[in-house]
């Protein structure tokens, strides 16, 4: 009987910190599935994130970590792959009317990555630094956005694309890293 009991516990435990967490994500089921109705996904992204506009959406499969330190503006739908990575010393912060394919992983921070004499996973983190995707921007599926970029207002970044530096407003930037191929208005390449 003691294992049951156990067994217990264990869900009530888990039940208590997935309701708790500073995170959003399928393998939180004790809150996701109140992605599914708009009502109890507003009330849940304005309890949780430090700010969420009323006409923002946060679609079934998609993550949040450190939802503290991330910003979802107007019109903006975090659609489902999306992973928000935040931590406690950097935001992410996506401006109003922001569109978004699937799939998108934004990163506040990096692995370390520099000595040999020790594994990967024993070297740390690089300094967090914060992502901002500036009004009207438009983001590709599943690009990726690192740490320290801005994307300015109503840029383009390509489907697939991994941005690793800022991309200036009214640009259009694609590829691995990405890089700005045309300036919106304009005929001629920057």
């Amino acid at each position: 009987m003691q294992n049951g009991e156990d067994m217990v516990f264990e869900v009530l435990r888990r039940w208590s910190f997935e309701i708790n967490a500073d995170r959003i994500g399928p393998d939180f089921p004790a809150t996701h599935w109140r992605l599914r109705y708009r009502s109890t996904m507003l009330k849940l992204c304005k309890k949780k994130f430090d700010f969420f506009d009323d006409t923002a959406e946060f679609r079934l499969g998609a993550y949040a970590i450190c939802c503290k330190n991330i910003r979802v503006g107007a019109r903006v739908v975090i659609r489902p792959g999306t992973m928000l990575f935040a931590d406690k010393y950097a935001s992410i912060d996506i401006g109003d009317h922001v569109m978004m394919g699937p799939g998108i992983h934004f990163y506040v921070n990096n692995h370390k990555f520099e000595r040999i004499d020790i594994p990967l996973v024993d070297q740390g983190y690089y300094l967090s630094e914060p992502v901002v995707i500036e009004e009207g921007a438009w983001i590709g599926a599943n690009s990726v956005i690192l740490p320290g970029v801005t994307i300015g207002r109503n840029s383009v970044i390509g489907a697939g694309s991994i941005v690793t530096k800022p991309i200036p407003a009214y640009s259009i930037a694609v590829g691995n890293p990405a890089k700005v191929i045309k300036t919106i208005g304009y005929d001629k390449k920057p």
